[in-house]
C-alpha cells in the first residue's frame, strides 16, 4: 500500500523546458555563444543547474574554466527572472494530485532545481497547499542532489512513511537512479524530457504515458 508519492518537478509535474532553455540561452549569449535548442535543453537538464550550464557551455564550444565559473554565477540571476516563463502543469497532473489527496496519500516534490525556484514553480502552478513537502536543491543542509537517496529518505522520515510505502515519479535516468538508490518503487513518466528507452532500462514498476494510468495503478495497489 502506498501512503506517499514523491514527484520530480521539471518534466514530471510541470513542463518547464522553455524557461530553462531561455535562461540557458541568455547565459550563453553573454559569451557570444549560440542558444540551446529545446531538445538540447531536455538532455542537459536534470542534474542541477551547474551540470546544465557546464554541459551547455561545452556543447557550444567554450569550456574555459574562468568562463564556466562566470556562467555559473550568471545563470541563477537570469533564471530568477524567467523561471516561470511558459511553465504549466502537464495534462492530467492536477487530476492525479486531487485523487491522491482525496485518498489521504501524502504528496511531495523533490527537485534538483534551486530550492527558491522550486517553490516559485510549485506555488505558481499548484498553490501553497497542494504538497506536504517541497524540496529543491538543499546541499547546504546536507542533503545531496539526486540521484542520491538523501531527499527521498528525508521526506519519508518527515512524513512518517517507510520506503515500501513510497512511490517516486520522474522522467530521467537521474530520477530512476534516485528511486533505485532509495529502495523505493519508481514510476517513469514518458511525457517529460527523456525517452521511453532511457526509463525502461531501469525497470520501473510503471511506465506511464498519462497521469490517468497512475490513478489506475494506485487504485489497484491500494485496493481503492
Amino acid at each position: 500500500m502506498y501512503r506517499c508519492c514523491i514527484f520530480d518537478l521539471d518534466g514530471t509535474l510541470v513542463n518547464s523546458v522553455y524557461a530553462i532553455q531561455k535562461a540557458t540561452s541568455e547565459t550563453l549569449a553573454h559569451f557570444h555563444l549560440e542558444p540551446v535548442s529545446e531538445e538540447e535543453t531536455k538532455l542537459f537538464a536534470g542534474d542541477g543547474y551547474k551540470k546544465l550550464v557546464e554541459r551547455a557551455m561545452e556543447a557550444k564550444g567554450d569550456s574555459k574554466p574562468e568562463h564556466v565559473q562566470e556562467a555559473l554565477a550568471l545563470y541563477p540571476r537570469i533564471f530568477k527572472d524567467c523561471c516561470l516563463y511558459r511553465v504549466g502543469a502537464y495534462e492530467g497532473i492536477k487530476e492525479l494530485l486531487a485523487f491522491l489527496r482525496e485518498n489521504h496519500i501524502s504528496c511531495a516534490v523533490l527537485s534538483n532545481k534551486p530550492h527558491d525556484r522550486t517553490l516559485d514553480n510549485v506555488w505558481a502552478v499548484f498553490g501553497k497547499e497542494c504538497f506536504d513537502r517541497i524540496y529543491g536543491e538543499r546541499e547546504d543542509e546536507g542533503i545531496a542532489k539526486k540521484p542520491s537517496p538523501d531527499g527521498v529518505e528525508a521526506i519519508c522520515r518527515e512524513l512518517g512513511v517507510s520506503g515500501e510505502e513510497c512511490l517516486y515519479f520522474g522522467d530521467t535516468n537521474t530520477d530512476m537512479e534516485t528511486g533505485k538508490n532509495a529502495g523505493v518503487d519508481t514510476v517513469g513518466v514518458t511525457w517529460g524530457f527523456r525517452s521511453r528507452e532511457e526509463l525502461l532500462a531501469f525497470h520501473p514498476v510503471l511506465l506511464a504515458d498519462h497521469p490517468a494510468q497512475v490513478i489506475d495503478f494506485v487504485r489497484r495497489a491500494n485496493g481503492i
